[in-house]
């Protein structure tokens, strides 16, 4: 079998990435595969190359509607008509339609919670599965950096499925992270392929701020002198939207924000706005930025710090897709720490949450596996739950236990994690304050060695944002189209896609 030549008929590429061509010929070859390939590598031609070889249908698992979205939107606009998407938009007829109709699709997307969903387990035993992919499979793991309740799941869905060829993919994971995929999955002896996580055309720079006003400002100034596109990142909703207003007030244009709280719609607008060039600066939290296919992102600031290493990873990798030179800030204030630190400790519930919680259902005798959304919101209420501690009592509670004799173990779960998140975000920190290379201390993380001298590496090595403006080509803005209302340009937008597909 040449997959080399099947790479160039059916997607059009002369060679593949580094990483692909090993993942493609582990899962042809039968085995599990856990594949760690850098943000922008290519990672979705690891299951869509295998899926014309095997013809058989492939079961995607994704964290977020957005990426699920933007990829099977890719493939259709490549010529794959036999794609589904299965998520909560749909309606219940939309839905029944589906999965009377499995057998028909290659390739369908759905999160882990559409997993969890009674009938749907059901419905894919009737048809030959031939292969399992997990999309961004750090979410599996408890000392992931993005940890998902309902991903625990999925070890066992496989299970059910009778234990389909899997392909766990992530591009940032360390060795315990990758071990702990492995068991949870309980794909044994899986084959891993390892990508380097350094992107060698991205310039690291950490930027020391002494308040919100300079950094206000110093952002404004980096936003004017760079061409290009780029994406600057919040932690907070809020503040994303208050410092888009203040760049636009100050002579920014092209300058839009987009966060978890906007309407579907109003998501999808802005994200095709920024790939198609009408808008040149983003100003988003994390739910931006995964699945969005745009190459020639030339810079990524962070206004706020992420909690992680990897997380850090992860979204700068979203600059320089196109191989060309790009740049990474992070503009630091000390005290930056506490936001992030704020925000993990929202992630788990408190000591006083679960003994309430468990106390609750072992008097009532509900089970959160059969309760209503109405009591779900209840006890949301009552307990003050945000909707990521609901899903970790859902996830963890055992249904056939008394909840009052879990209370313990569940506190020390808590604890664990809390601690080990506090202690990514403690090396995070000292990475930030180190004078050491920064190219040589992401590496260490990851327990690699730098092979090369990068001549554009990072501020501890020289480099700086003015030595930057020079390497970079400018990217030239398409014409703005005029239109009252954003509901008309999404409309137009999402023409000129399909326009282009029959094409």
């Amino acid at each position: 079998m040449n997959i080399k030549h099947f790479l160039k008929m059916k997607f059009g590429f002369d060679e593949f990435r580094p990483g692909q061509k090993e993942v493609i010929e582990s899962l042809m070859s039968g085995h599990h595969t856990l594949a760690m390939l850098p943000t922008g590598s290519g990672k979705s031609l690891c299951y869509q190359l295998p899926a014309y070889l095997l013809n058989k249908t492939v079961l995607i698992v994704s964290p977020l509607l957005s990426l699920m979205q933007d990829q099977a939107d890719q493939l259709k606009m490549n010529g794959e008509k036999s794609v589904l998407t299965l998520n909560s938009f749909l309606t219940m007829n939309q839905k029944r339609m589906a999965f009377d109709r499995l057998h028909r699709y290659r390739f369908i997307f759905l999160s882990p919670e559409m997993l969890s969903l009674e009938g749907v387990i059901q419905s894919l035993k009737s048809i030959d599965i031939g292969l399992f992919v997990i999309d961004e499979a750090h979410c599996i793991s408890q000392w992931g950096y993005d940890f998902r309740p309902d991903y625990l799941n999925l070890g066992e869905v496989r299970r059910e499925l009778n234990d389909p060829l899997t392909l766990a993919l992530t591009a940032t994971a360390t060795n315990e992270v990758r071990q702990d995929i492995v068991s949870k999955l309980n794909i044994g002896q899986a084959k891993e392929i390892v990508s380097s996580v350094d992107r060698e055309n991205i310039t690291i720079l950490i930027e020391r701020i002494h308040s919100y006003e300079e950094k206000q400002y110093r952002l404004l100034e980096l936003v004017k002198e760079f061409t290009g596109s780029g994406i600057i990142y919040f932690s907070s909703k809020r503040v994303a939207e208050a410092v888009t207003g203040f760049l636009q007030e100050n002579g920014v244009d092209s300058v839009n924000y987009y966060h978890g709280g906007m309407e579907q719609e109003q998501r999808m607008l802005i994200q095709q706005q920024f790939i198609s060039g009408q808008l040149k600066v983003i100003c988003a939290t994390s739910a931006f930025g995964m699945g969005v296919n745009k190459a020639d992102v030339r810079y990524v600031i962070h206004f706020h710090m992420p909690s992680t290493m990897e997380a850090y990873l992860q979204e700068i990798g979203r600059a320089g897709r196109d191989q060309k030179q790009s740049v990474a800030i992070l503009l630091y204030n000390d005290g930056d720490e506490g936001l992030p630190l704020h925000l993990m400790e929202q992630q788990l519930p408190t000591d006083n949450q679960i003994e309430g919680v468990c106390s609750y259902l072992g008097a009532t005798g509900m089970t959160l596996a059969t309760c209503t959304l109405t009591e779900k919101e209840h006890l949301s209420q009552s307990y003050s739950l945000n909707e990521v501690q609901l899903r970790f009592f859902i996830q963890l509670i055992v249904a056939t236990a008394n909840p009052l004799h879990q209370v313990a173990e569940m506190k020390e779960y808590c604890r664990k994690r809390k601690f080990a998140n506090q202690e990514k975000l403690q090396k995070f920190l000292n990475w930030i304050r180190a004078k050491e290379c920064r190219r040589t201390g992401v590496l260490a993380y990851f327990d690699e060695e730098q092979q090369a001298v990068n001549p554009q590496c990072c501020d501890n090595c020289g480099m700086d944002a003015k030595k930057m403006e020079e390497l970079w080509p400018d990217v030239k803005l398409e014409h703005v189209n005029s239109f009252s209302t954003w509901k008309e340009e999404l409309a137009f937008i999402l023409l000129k896609k399909e326009n282009g597909h029959e094409k």
